[in-house]
């Protein structure tokens, strides 16, 4: 805006200058030939006083004086006389001899012609020349004097257009700057406001909006942890439930189920009253070990035979543990909920230049394909073709996406469903959450 607002004001500068400075020029031009012909004129009218006198001393030494003040002076006496500068008898000077007193233009410059009359032998004439540089003196150095200024009326007025549009540019680049920090989740951040009165406008209300958001966001927060809190009472009779059982390793087991759920509940809470997220990082091997751990006694119960492929080696990712458990738990969760009994699954992590490769297969139906062949698996929040909540694959890219890293759905070579995800190490290397 700045370089817009600076060229426009050049381009109008310019042309006001064009519209006053020509014409000022042309009429500099024209004083001054104005002022080198009255000046001949005054010459040659001087010359004819002494030409009317009779004395040819006084006239050879008037004329002598005034070539030498720096226009030539000719005077073409009658009967073919000439004293003064050489000078042929022109159709003007004819003409002036005649008893006119004229002003023509010359080859190099131009002639004033005055006539004497009343000598005894006829008409003199007094010719004063004027050369080209004569009549344009002081205009060459007048016309660089105004170019001058007018350069410097249109340097100062681009100045003068530059600190405006500073004054406007600056409160624009910093509620950009203000709202970029709220749409990366950082609503503490404010708009200072500054500049016209209509850029403080909008800075005021970008501040109402941010605060708005903020409030909004706290309300959901603790509207989502009052639910989360309100599962805690039908945990505490499951858990009782699961103590009167008599089989003391069924009620261990079920105990055991109990402790998870109310670890996740207690995590859905710890997680709606964080403010931001906090980007952590964990060691996907041992995660991802302890989840499908979990997720086997299910599977042996089901009669699912269970394939794991995991990285020995600790492999870090910029995922925080809790995020990337929730994760691998929604995508195991997706292959017991949608398909059947019996039906196998595989899990393998293996380690890539950047990061980790996890990916979850299972055998059964898949996902929807389009008539190209293409997989048109249900990406959308909320959406889901098979009467779940559609949260689970949302879940995993939302993981992977505040992570850097990406989701892909496919189909392993025998038919199935696969969900790959592309999770990054993170950026240095430090102790594992």
């Amino acid at each position: 805006m700045r370089r817009w607002l600076a060229l426009l004001v050049a381009a109008t500068t310019s042309l006001v200058l064009i519209a006053l400075l020509v014409p000022l020029a042309l009429l500099v031009r024209t004083a001054a030939e104005s002022a080198a012909t009255g000046e001949a004129t005054s010459t040659a009218e001087s010359v004819a006083v002494a030409v009317a006198a009779e004395d040819p001393q006084t006239l050879e030494l008037t004329v002598q004086r005034a070539s030498a003040a720096g226009n030539p002076v000719t005077v073409f006496l009658p009967q073919g006389r000439t004293l003064g500068s050489s000078a042929p008898r022109s159709a003007a000077v004819r003409l002036a001899a005649l008893g006119r007193s004229v002003t023509a233009e010359a080859p190099g410059g131009r002639e004033i012609l005055v006539a004497v009359q009343g000598l005894p032998e006829g008409t003199a004439v007094v010719r004063v020349f004027l050369s080209d540089a004569a009549l344009s003196r002081g205009v060459t150095e007048a016309w660089l004097g105004m170019l001058v200024l007018g350069l410097a009326l249109i340097g100062l007025g681009i100045l003068v257009a530059d600190r405006l549009a500073r004054a406007v540019t600056r409160p624009i680049t910093a509620l950009a700057r203000v709202s970029h920090r709220l749409a990366t989740g950082d609503l503490s951040a404010r708009a200072a406001p500054g500049g016209p009165p209509e850029v403080r406008s909008v800075a005021m209300a970008l501040n109402h909006l941010a605060g708005r958001i903020g409030d909004l966001l706290a309300e959901e927060r603790e509207t989502v942890a009052d639910v989360s809190h309100r599962l805690r009472t039908p945990l505490t009779a499951l858990r009782l439930e699961a103590e009167s059982l008599r089989d003391p390793e069924e009620a261990a087991r079920v105990e055991s189920r109990v402790d998870a759920l109310e670890r996740a509940v207690t995590a859905v809470i710890t997680d709606a009253r964080r403010r931001t997220r906090e980007r952590g990082s964990c060691d996907a091997s041992s995660v991802v070990a302890e989840r499908v751990a979990f997720w086997s006694v299910l599977a042996e119960d089901q009669g699912r035979p269970v394939t794991v492929d995991l990285a020995p080696s600790p492999q870090p990712v910029a995922v925080s543990a809790e995020d990337l458990a929730a994760c691998v738990d929604a995508l195991l969760g997706n292959v017991f909920a949608h398909t059947d009994e019996g039906i196998p699954f595989a899990v393998r992590l293996t380690p890539t230049r950047e990061g980790v490769e996890l990916t979850i297969a299972d055998a059964g139906p898949g996902f929807p394909q389009s008539a190209t062949g293409t997989v048109t698996g249900p990406l959308r929040r909320g959406h889901s073709g098979a009467g779940s909540t559609g949260l689970g694959l949302d879940i995993a890219r939302r993981t992977a996406e505040s992570a850097g890293g990406t989701l892909h759905l496919g189909a392993p070579p025998g038919g199935g469903a696969q969900v790959t995800l592309l999770l990054p190490a993170p950026p240095s290397t430090g102790p594992t959450s």
